[in-house]
C-alpha cells in the first residue's frame, strides 16, 4: 500500500504517485467507498496518448458508472490487468494492488497534497 501522505491528489478523486517520468494513477479510498462494490473496470490499452482532463477509462459499480480521467498528459506505459479480471480490487485495495494506469508524462501538473485534498473531501 502507497503512503497516502505522499501521494498528490486531482479534484476527480484520484491519486498520484511520481516515480521519475512515470506516473501511477489509482482511484482514492474516498471515491472507491462512494462508489460502492466495483463490478467492471475498461482501462485505456497501453501504447495510448492520453491528456490530462480527459476521460481514459470507466469503473462501473452497484451503484453507478464512473470515469477516470487522466491527471496528465502522456502515454500509457502500464494498465493494471488484475482490476480488469478482478474489480473488486479497486475496492479492497485503491492505494495498492487495486491501481490502475501507469502514464509516462512529460510535464507532471499542479496536484493537491494529502492535506489538500483531505480538506477537499472533509477527512
Amino acid at each position: 500500500m502507497a503512503d497516502k501522505s505522499a501521494l498528490q491528489y486531482t479534484a476527480d478523486h484520484e491519486w498520484v504517485e511520481v516515480d521519475g517520468s512515470v506516473a501511477t494513477v489509482g482511484i482514492t479510498a474516498y471515491a472507491a467507498e462512494k462508489l460502492g462494490d466495483v463490478v467492471f473496470v475498461e482501462l485505456p490499452d497501453v501504447g495510448s496518448s492520453v491528456a490530462e482532463g480527459k476521460v481514459v477509462g470507466e469503473i462501473e459499480s452497484t451503484k453507478s458508472v464512473g470515469e477516470l480521467f487522466a491527471p496528465v498528459n502522456g502515454t500509457v506505459v502500464g494498465a493494471n490487468d488484475a482490476v480488469v479480471s478482478s474489480p473488486e480490487l479497486v475496492n479492497s485495495d485503491p492505494f495498492g494492488e487495486g491501481w490502475l494506469i501507469k502514464v509516462e508524462f512529460t510535464e507532471l501538473p499542479t496536484l493537491l497534497s494529502y492535506e489538500e485534498y483531505s480538506k477537499l473531501v472533509g477527512e
